[in-house]
C-alpha cells in the first residue's frame, strides 16, 4: 500500500523538524513537504497532493483557522489535524478549528525533558490518527469510508417495547469527531429532556471544560464539566474531566458522580468503558448508551455490560462518522440496538425518553441542589 503523504504546516522550524523526524520514522508515512505559513501551504497543496495536513493554529499572516477555512473551501475531504498547545487559548482555538471542519487534533509535547521523548510523544499520539484518517490498515479497524453494505443501515430504536423499563440515564461515549457530533445531538434536545446525560469525550484537561462551555452556549440543557459529588438530574449534561475517569455511584433514586485517576483503559482516561460499566451497575435496564464517532474500541466492553444489565445501546452509523471505530466495534459485536445517522439520533432519543416523563422519583435540579 502506498505511503501516506503528509504536509506539515508550522511557522516554527523546530516543530517542523520534530514532526518530520518523528513521522518519517514510521514506515507507513512519508513527508510530502513542509510549509512555514498558511499562504505557502495553500500554494503547495496542488503541487504536492498530500493525503493529510498537520496544521499549526497560531501562525503569522494567515492563522491556522483562516488557513483551515481556505483548505476546506477548496479541498472539503482532505484530512487536517490541528497541532496545538495544551493551553486555554490553544484549547479554545482547537475547538473552533474542529467546528470549522478539522478532522482531529494533537497537542504539542511540552515538559518532556528531551528531544527523544518529544519524538516518542509525537509518534505515539499523531501517527495513529494519521493512519486512521487516511484509512490505512495499520490504523484503527474501522474508518470513515462507508462500505456499500453499511450505507443503508438504519435500525430504529423502539419507542417502548413491551416490558421495557423507562429510562433513568443516557450515557454517551465519543472520540474523534466528537465535538461536532455532540453539538449536533445536544443542541436538538428539548429543555425538558427528562433524564440526565453523562458524557465521556476523549480530550485532555482544559479542553473538556472548554467543550462543556461551548456546548452549554448552544444547548437548551445545562452542560458542565463534572468535578465529583454532583447529583445528575434531568435538564443536566455532565462531561468527564480530562485525565480523570467519570463514574456514577449510589442508586437510581439517588445517584452521585465521582471522578478518579485510576489507570487508563484502552489507553484512555477518561474511558467510556469505565463510565458505561458504572452506569450498568447503578441503573441496570433503565440505562441507555450512545456511542458516537471515534477511533479505537473504547466503549465496547461497557456496551456489553449495559447489554448484560438489560439496557440498550445506540450507535452512530458509518456514513456520518468521522471514524467508525468505537461505534463499529459495538455494532459488529452485536451489541447495538439501533444504528442511526447523526441527524436522526436526537429525535430517536427524545422519543425513547418520553416513557420517563411520568416517573417522579428522580431528583430534579431544585430538589437535589445541583448547579
Amino acid at each position: 500500500m502506498p505511503k501516506i503523504r503528509v504536509l506539515i504546516v508550522d511557522d516554527a522550524v523546530v516543530i517542523r523538524r520534530l514532526l518530520s523526524d518523528s513521522l518519517s520514522s514510521d514506515p507507513d508515512i512519508e513527508i510530502a513537504g513542509t510549509a512555514a505559513s498558511g499562504t505557502i501551504a495553500l500554494s503547495k497543496i496542488p503541487q504536492l497532493n498530500p493525503d493529510l495536513i498537520t496544521l499549526d493554529i497560531e501562525m503569522p499572516g494567515l492563522s491556522g483557522l483562516e488557513t483551515l477555512a481556505k483548505i476546506r473551501a477548496s479541498y472539503p475531504k482532505l484530512p487536517v489535524i490541528m497541532f496545538s498547545t495544551l493551553t486555554e487559548r490553544g484549547g479554545a482555538a482547537t475547538l473552533e478549528a474542529l467546528a470549522l471542519g478539522a478532522s482531529d487534533y494533537a497537542t504539542k509535547p511540552s515538559g518532556v525533558g528531551s528531544m527523544a521523548a518529544a519524538l516518542r510523544v509525537v509518534s505515539e499520539s499523531l501517527a495513529p490518527k494519521i493512519k486512521t484518517l487516511c484509512g490505512h490498515p495499520a490504523g484503527a479497524a474501522w474508518t470513515s469510508t462507508p462500505s456499500p453494505a453499511r450505507q443503508a443501515t438504519c435500525i430504529r430504536l423502539p419507542t417502548h417495547d413491551r416490558g421495557q423499563k423507562p429510562l433513568d440515564v443516557l450515557a454517551i461515549g465519543v472520540s474523534t469527531g466528537g465535538p461536532n457530533a455532540l453539538a449536533e445531538v445536544t443542541s436538538r434536545l428539548p429543555r425538558d429532556f427528562p433524564i440526565p446525560i453523562l458524557i465521556v469525550q476523549h480530550m485532555p484537561p482544559t479542553f473538556t471544560r472548554l467543550l462543556a462551555e461551548r456546548l452549554d452556549k448552544n444547548c437548551p440543557l445545562t452542560v458542565r464539566e463534572a468535578q465529583g459529588g454532583e447529583t445528575p438530574s434531568s435538564g443536566e449534561i455532565w462531561i468527564a474531566p480530562g485525565d480523570r475517569h467519570l463514574v456514577v455511584e449510589g442508586t437510581p433514586g439517588w445517584p452521585r458522580l465521582s471522578t478518579n485517576e485510576e489507570p487508563p483503559e484502552n489507553s484512555c482516561r477518561p474511558a467510556v468503558d469505565v463510565l458505561f460499566r458504572s452506569v450498568a451497575g447503578v441503573y441496570g435496564d433503565r440505562a441507555l448508551a450512545l456511542v458516537l464517532t471515534g477511533m479505537g474500541q473504547d466503549g465496547l466492553r461497557g456496551a456489553e455490560a449495559i447489554h448484560n444489565a438489560g439496557g440498550k445501546t445506540v450507535v452512530q452509523d458509518e456514513a456520518t462518522s468521522v471514524v467508525w471505530g468505537m461505534p463499529g466495534f459495538v455494532e459488529n459485536a452485536g451489541l447495538a440496538d439501533a444504528v442511526l445517522p447523526l441527524n436522526q439520533i436526537a429525535p430517536a432519543l427524545i422519543r425513547r425518553a418520553q416513557a420517563h416523563r411520568n416517573r417522579p422519583h428522580l431528583p430534579t435540579r431544585a430538589s437535589a441542589g445541583g448547579t
